[in-house]
């Protein structure tokens, strides 16, 4: 297991150097708009959307929890802008991620699978973050593969070099691994 609770979602490891241009204001309201009318999708009073594509039988995450992931992050272009490699989740504490991420993650049962839209407010808002332009909604599918107390999390990590697990909720790195 590796541990990165900030790599994760600082969408910039497959998005291209010259990023095509995204999409507009406009465009991202025509898309949410739709979005929340389409059949199964749940709209939260904040404005995150999901849909469960899967339901898993595990135990539901707590925001305290750690969460193992396998996700992709994609601009609503289709432009995909992050995401983790087949058969290597990345594991995060679930409220280091972003606002619309760390909220459907805490109502998430492990073995779930579900598509989320995140506007702007809720993904990197005004400034962006790596790749993501300023001002973009993000649909996200995410599985949620394990939720883990800290303490677990920590203990398997000390066995991995490619952790970054500790004591606080907040690491500044960058780090991406893709073998």
């Amino acid at each position: 297991m590796r541990i990165a609770p900030f790599a994760l979602l600082t969408f910039c490891a497959l998005a291209s150097p010259a990023m095509a241009e995204a999409p507009t204001p406009a465009a991202i309201a025509a898309f949410l708009a739709a979005n929340a009318k389409a059949p199964g999708v749940v709209v939260r009073p904040d404005g995150l959307q999901y849909s469960i594509l899967h339901s898993g039988v595990g135990r539901r995450a707590m925001p305290s929890d750690y969460a193992r992931i396998a996700y992709t992050g994609r601009l609503i272009d289709g432009t995909t802008v992050d995401g983790t490699s087949p058969g290597l989740p990345v594991t995060l504490a679930i409220s280091s991620g972003i606002a619309g991420l760390s909220e459907a993650l805490s109502m998430m049962h492990e073995g779930d699978r579900w598509r989320l839209v995140v506007p702007a407010n809720l993904a990197f808002g005004t400034k962006g973050a790596g790749e993501v332009p300023p001002g973009q909604a993000l649909v996200i599918d995410v599985t949620l593969i394990a939720a883990e107390t800290p303490a677990r999390a920590r203990a398997e990590a000390g066995s991995n070099p490619l952790s970054f697990a500790g004591n606080s909720q907040q690491q500044n790195l960058l780090f991406t691994f893709r073998p």
